[in-house]
This record gives structure tokens, sequence and C-alpha cells, in this order.
């Protein structure tokens, strides 16, 4: 049971803090499983994983979701920059494509490239803002740039940051950008994970209570401090960490 807890714990934090950070969670679960046996690791855990994550951004932003009255063109222009990634998603999944880039190589590949472009879009101005320049133009380039999200390694949080930084959105609000983004795009996750758990009539374990509420608190924190992170430092910090887990990969691939 103990055994159980630790790697429960392992894999709520790496998906709690990675989902939100601008390196891949998808990337980090896939090489965790690959480097070590975890006996609890499965469908249902997963959904536990992503409902967590989801719970904690919802709950981090309750005010913005539910003011409608003064939030409803934010969360219009959120749902449609969400649509490419819902539509590639989709046909992703029920073709069975998503599991051809589910590799070391390709996760050591975008790790890196990625890592890099995430830099050079950092280096641009910070003049921009939700309230005054997010429209639809924008958040449909965004939301093109999220379908890359799809290959693990390049990070859904570090693409849509990308995207928005390139537009000259500041940091914080960027930041933001990527964490609203994420509410349809963990729902979309565990939508498709719960269907496939009705298809294996699986049972909820106490195991996945405790990945929800770890996964919840992990995601919660992370989300917190990581916005108070950007208001003060640049995000050369998550670029050096990629170029580094990309390169020793690549290294372990080809030597």
């Amino acid at each position: 049971m103990f055994q159980d807890f630790i790697e429960i714990l392992i894999l709520s934090a790496i998906q709690g803090i990675s989902e939100f950070l601008p390196i891949s969670s998808s990337a980090h679960l896939i090489l965790i499983s690959n480097f070590y046996d975890f006996k609890t690791s499965s469908l249902l855990i997963d959904i536990s994983l992503h409902l967590g994550s989801l719970f904690a951004i919802m709950f981090y932003f309750k005010k913005d979701l539910f003011d409608l009255k003064n939030n409803k063109k934010l969360l219009g222009l959120i749902i449609v920059g969400s649509i490419p990634l819902m539509i590639f998603g989709y046909i992703l999944h029920s073709s069975d494509l998503i599991y051809f880039v589910r590799n070391v190589e390709i996760i050591a590949w975008t790790t890196l490239f990625f890592g890099l472009i995430l830099y050079f879009s950092d280096q641009g101005k910070t003049e921009k803002n939700i309230s005054k320049n997010l429209n639809l133009k924008s958040i449909i380039f965004i939301g093109i740039f999220q379908i890359l999200a799809l290959i693990p390694g390049v990070s859904r949080a570090g693409i849509t940051i990308t995207a928005a930084r390139f537009l000259n959105f500041n940091r914080v609000d960027s930041t933001k950008i990527s964490f609203l983004l994420s509410i349809p795009a963990l729902i979309g996750a565990s939508s498709i994970g719960i269907t496939d758990a009705f298809k294996e009539t699986l049972e909820i374990s106490y195991l996945s209570i405790i990945a929800i509420v770890l996964s919840f608190l992990f995601s919660f924190i992370t989300v917190k401090y990581f916005l108070k992170y950007v208001n003060n430092f640049s995000l050369n910090i998550f670029v050096i960490y990629r170029v580094f887990l990309g390169i020793i990969l690549l290294l372990i691939i080809y030597l």
C-alpha cells in the first residue's frame, strides 16, 4: 500500500507541475513510464490525474469563469481558441495515430527544438494584455499553435505561451491565456479517458481518489506560484531545463 501511495505521489507531482509549466506533462509521464514500471499506472489513474488538474485550474480561475457578465467575451474566445485542438485531438485519438508519436526519440527532439522556440519568443516586446488586445484573430493564432501540443514534448503550456509571446502579450497574460486554454483541453482529455473507461467498465478505487486530490494540490500550487514567477522573471530557466533534458535524451538514444 505504501509503495502504491509513493507511485501516485510521484505521478501526481509530475502531472500537477508539468501540466502548467512549459515543459510537457505528457512527455514526462511517458518518460517516467518508460524508465520505471509503475504498477499503479493505468487508464483510471491517468483520468484521475487530469481531473485533479482540471479541478485546480477551475478553482483558481473560479471568479473569471463564473463572472459571465464581465467575462463573456473572454470565455467565448477561449472556447473558439480550443476548437482546433479538440478537432485534431479527436482525429488522432480515434485513428490511433496519437500512439505513433509517443516515443522517446520524438520527445527528445521536440523538447529541445520547442525549448529554443520558447526562448526566441520570450525576447519580444511585452506591450499587449488580455483585456485590451485578445481578439478573435490572436486567439485563433494561439489555438492553431496549440495543435502542436498533441505531440509529446512540445508542451501545451509551452506552445501557447510561445504563441502569445510572439504576439507580444506580456508574460503574465500569456500565461493566463495558456491556463484558461488548459480548461477545455483538460475537459477534452478527461472526457476521452472517461469514454474509454466505460468501455472497459473500470471501477473507482481509493488510489484514483488520492490521485485526484494530490494532482489538485500540485496543480493549484504550480498555477499560483508560476504566475508570480513570470511576473518577475523570464522563461530562461525552463528553456535551459528543456535543452538540457533534450540533449541528455538524445545522448541516451544515439550513443
